[in-house]
């Protein structure tokens, strides 16, 4: 086994979970094995685990398994999937100067590393939840157990979760899982389709997930409602790991009492949980939320004490329209350049005429004829399936702009880039996210097309 090439995988595989969604990784990706890399032909080979896989991979998934490598290393690999069949009947054929790579299974968490008890800010509103949360991760399963949070949406219900978790996998080996009950849901009515031999493999691979656990976080219980037989198979799994003492962590919109609608033998398991509540921040916590949060962003050395009160005043349900806020007087700053982030600036910023000015009066034509006249290609071109770089790296900036400069939605760009994928979208934000932090040139080729724009 070659270390940079396990490197490599382990690094391919970590990037895919960030830029698609828990389902599509732990299906499409996350059984793939590297089998054989030509670095002198910049030719790779990737195993599936079943002859099914080869055909979506190809059609679907192609350019962001490509990206990504391209992202690791710098080179343009052809890739080629093949199952186990393809590999028995081209045995002979094996290139003895080719490594083998027998890549051990990475078993991913799901959780999101920079959700942690540090920076969860605590107020009145939330401080019992997160005490308990912190007893949970300390002794996971010997105390509250099920533990369950809950609260109105966007009040840190995941944010606690995943802190619980992180906790847990950076103080011990416990195997921890985060998933959402639809992700969850999703999994196990896929097994049901495909040939024998696909659902044996796809049922095996779930009861190995799922039932091996130390610690399982399942978010949104409230989506299972209706779906009567993955309830059935979530009691089987409740069931056999209470009765180890591993430690379940549970979210709901509401609490135990009124999912009304849930099973009534697993309501009653719920029901004897240790049930949390956290109630939406008050004004002194959507104040703290708000500077801790802007410590991210390049105004956080403008803005005015008064303009951060103001926003803390103009949202009081829950903390994503802070964050939302925060990201539109981002962007304003960036359009506008300010000496300060004032309460004036802030009010002009969070507006209905300033946000129509930014972001109505673009479009995705707009944006795509804009970066197509700039690199002197057509908007046709920059939509194709062309990847060679001086047209790739064009689309990518060009989603980049969509996505800052509209409000139009990750699935809505993709389809008017030629029908790509959103995860191919998100590969592209956060290319050039990164490239305009490190290259001075690119940020003044940003600013030139937005000009012209």
């Amino acid at each position: 086994m070659i270390l940079v090439e396990t490197e490599l995988w382990s690094k391919f595989l970590s990037i895919l979970s960030n830029n698609v969604n828990d389902v599509t990784y732990n299906t499409w990706f996350q059984p793939l094995k590297l089998y054989k890399l030509d670095q002198e032909n910049n030719k790779i080979i990737i195993k599936v685990p079943m002859p099914s896989y080869k055909t979506l991979l190809n059609s679907k998934w192609y350019d962001l398994v490509e990206n990504t490598l391209f992202d690791i290393t710098g080179i343009t690999y052809e890739i080629s999937f093949v199952s186990q069949e393809d590999i028995l009947e081209n045995d002979n054929d094996t290139n003895d100067n080719i490594e083998i790579i027998e890549e051990k299974q990475v078993f991913e968490t799901n959780l999101n590393p920079d959700y942690t008890f540090d920076n969860y800010v605590m107020g009145e509103t939330n401080k019992f939840a997160k005490t308990t949360a912190m007893a949970v991760a300390s002794q996971p399963g010997k105390i509250y157990n099920p533990l369950f949070i809950y609260g109105k949406c966007g009040v840190g219900k995941t944010h606690l979760m995943h802190a619980i978790g992180n906790y847990i996998t950076n103080n011990s080996n416990l195997r921890v899982l985060y998933t959402k009950s639809l992700d969850f849901r999703d999994e196990f009515v896929s097994i049901s389709s495909g040939t024998k031999e696909e659902i044996a493999t796809k049922s095996k691979y779930f009861k190995n997930k799922y039932f091996n656990l130390d610690v399982l976080i399942i978010d949104d219980i409230q989506f299972l409602v209706g779906a009567e037989k993955t309830q059935q198979e979530f009691f089987q799994l409740f069931e056999e790991l209470h009765s180890k003492n591993k430690q379940i962590i549970i979210s709901s919109d509401t609490s135990p009492d009124d999912l009304k609608k849930l099973e009534e033998r697993l309501k009653s398991r719920l029901t004897f949980s240790l049930p949390v509540d956290i109630f939406p921040p008050d004004y002194d916590l959507r104040v703290r939320i708000l500077k801790d949060k802007i410590k991210k962003f390049s105004i956080s050395s403008l803005i005015t004490d008064e303009a951060i009160e103001y926003i803390a005043n103009l949202y009081d349900s829950d903390i994503r329209p802070l964050e939302g806020a925060i990201t539109r007087i981002q962007a304003y700053t960036a359009m506008y350049v300010p000496e300060s982030v004032d309460l004036k600036f802030v009010m002009e910023a969070l507006g209905n005429d300033s946000s129509k000015n930014i972001y109505a009066n673009n479009s995705i034509t707009t944006i795509q004829k804009a970066v197509a006249d700039y690199y002197e290609i057509t908007v046709d071109t920059l939509k194709s399936k062309k990847r060679s770089n001086n047209v790739a790296y064009p689309r990518m900036l060009a989603m980049y702009l969509s996505r800052m400069l509209t409000e139009e939605s990750l699935p809505r760009i993709g389809l008017e880039f030629g029908g790509r994928d959103h995860s191919t979208v998100i590969h592209a934000i956060n290319k050039i996210t990164k490239d305009i932090k490190e290259n001075k040139q690119l940020q003044e080729i940003v600013n030139e097309i937005k000009n012209k724009i």
